[in-house]
């Protein structure tokens, strides 16, 4: 994922409300949100390269998401961020300590922010900062820096979903039109991260669109007290057009 917007326990209906963008380069083949024929439990879309994904749940109770932490050119390394969240999917180790055993490993990894939620807990981490929050009640943002750093991209659609989820019925479409925006921020506003300028710009909406890379899905992700999760995963063509888009519903344990 690119921008991931998401509330942990502060809906009286929803304990846990997430919307995502996946940005990536078009050539890059993917597989949509489904359930895993190699891995039963696990629905996710999948990096065909890769082998893994960038955002997952478990029909045993389980949600891992993970970005890119953006610093510039990036040299090959040995193992694959979408390798973190597949894994934690399928695992049954703790929370805290697949966190830990993630930062102990992080040197075989690009820079990476991981979301790992089961039960009552959710734990964030990165492999560019050394400790493990396990995060309270609230509303978060996380971009391609670290957690709640205020890229106008992560702060205009936190705005959004924050008056979206507070205003009213939760609606998958009515959430994801807070990661619509196409427009790019001023150039003041823009972080630094090595790019330059250029890509700077083209990389600060929350929906982009360009020749070679763009945003591929958008996501909602709804569980309620009850154990009932819905996944809803809307494709993006080229062009920024609709594509296919995906629902489930299913329940896993609270």
């Amino acid at each position: 994922m690119c921008l991931i917007i998401f509330a942990w326990h502060s809906h009286p209906s929803y304990p846990l409300i997430v919307i995502a963008n996946r940005d990536e380069y078009y050539r890059r083949p993917t597989a949509p949100a489904d359930f895993w024929e190699d891995q039963p439990d696990i629905l996710a879309g999948r990096d065909i390269l890769g082998g893994g994904t960038w955002m997952g749940l478990s029909l045993g109770g389980r949600f891992a998401a993970v970005t890119n932490y953006r610093e510039g050119s990036e040299s090959p390394a040995p193992r694959t961020r979408g390798e973190l969240t597949a894994s934690f999917l399928n695992s049954e180790v703790d929370i805290a300590s697949f966190a830990q055993k993630a930062l102990d490993n992080g040197n075989q990894y690009n820079g990476f922010n991981l979301l790992l939620a089961e039960g009552n807990q959710l734990f964030y981490c990165s492999n560019r900062q050394t400790q493990i929050q396990q995060l309270p009640p609230g509303i978060y943002s996380l971009s391609n820096h670290l957690l709640n750093s205020p890229w106008p991209k992560a702060v205009h659609a936190k705005a959004a979903f924050e008056h979206q989820i507070t205003s009213g019925t939760v609606n998958p479409d009515q959430l994801i039109q807070c990661l619509h925006r196409r427009k790019p921020f001023p150039d003041e506003y823009l972080p630094d991260t090595g790019v330059g300028l250029a890509l700077e710009r083209m990389l600060s909406p929350p929906f982009i669109v360009s020749k070679d890379y763009g945003t591929r899905c958008s996501s909602v992700v709804l569980k309620n007290h009850q154990g009932k999760t819905v996944l809803v995963e809307q494709s993006y063509a080229r062009n920024g057009s609709p594509g296919e888009r995906r629902t489930f519903n299913f329940s896993n344990p609270n």
